[in-house]
């Protein structure tokens, strides 16, 4: 009896993980360069006298789903999309070096080209930095060009060349701020292939329709979860009745 019941409650658990999973996936559907999360379960021999007739399973995470988001057009100057495979090397609070598809950036206060949730991008010779009054412009290779606006026609000023790699993605894995990183810690070599398209960001590669229905069929393996703990319960409390009547 005790066996059923632990089957059924780390069942019901490691459900509730996953449901915790898509629902975060299904939060980030609009979330620019976002990964969605990949879980699976994994089937565990119950270790007990007798043949090995059980098995119980448990959360594993696979790792993220690297399929390129859509491309989506914006017109704004500061917005980069990755086409195809690639990172944006930035520079995480603890100052090691991070990846991401975020392409939607900023010049922050103190002039650094920096993404929208305030990571510094990598450049070729350190952090950019960003001239006041000038319009930024961004290459395919990633090159960071500025034209003054003080002048027209005015010339242009190459600042630098933002970070682009290609890493494995199995030697990624995703850290709690949502960032990538190496799973040595160390950081990637340029690759001059990776391209980006400028007025463009790139969307969340989270397909909404695949994750109800999962949250549909993780929900109703839930409720089997329940359902087997209301019976382990129901053979308890009839087995009580049966000693007691001996």
């Amino acid at each position: 009896m005790d066996r059923l019941i632990y089957t059924a409650m780390t069942g019901a658990r490691h459900v509730l993980e996953q449901q915790a999973t898509t629902s975060n996936n299904l939060a980030n559907v609009n979330t620019t360069g976002f990964r969605a999360q990949l879980d699976s379960f994994r089937a565990v021999p119950v270790v007990s006298p007798g043949l090995p007739t059980r098995a119980f399973v448990v959360d594993s995470t696979v790792g993220a789903d690297m399929r390129a988001g859509p491309i989506q057009t914006t017109g704004r100057p500061l917005d980069i999309a990755i086409r195809d495979q690639g990172w944006i090397a930035v520079q995480s609070p603890d100052g090691s070096e991070a990846y991401t598809r975020n392409g939607s950036l900023k010049v922050s206060e103190n002039g650094l080209l920096q993404t929208a949730g305030g990571q510094t991008l990598i450049g070729d010779g350190g952090p950019i930095a960003i001239p006041p009054d000038v319009t930024v412009m961004i290459a395919g290779d990633g090159t960071v060009s500025t034209v003054s606006t003080d002048y027209q026609p005015g010339p242009s000023n190459t600042l630098g060349r933002i970070k682009l790699v290609n890493p494995d993605p199995k030697g990624l894995v995703r850290g709690n701020d949502g960032l990538f990183r190496q799973k040595d810690g160390t950081p990637a070599q340029n690759d001059p292939l990776v391209r980006v398209v400028d007025g463009a960001v790139e969307g969340s590669n989270v397909n909404p329709v695949d994750s109800m229905v999962n949250m549909i069929s993780l929900a109703r393996q839930f409720e089997m979860q329940m359902s087997l703990l209301k019976n382990a319960e129901n053979n308890a409390a009839k087995a009580t009745q049966i000693l007691a009547l001996g």
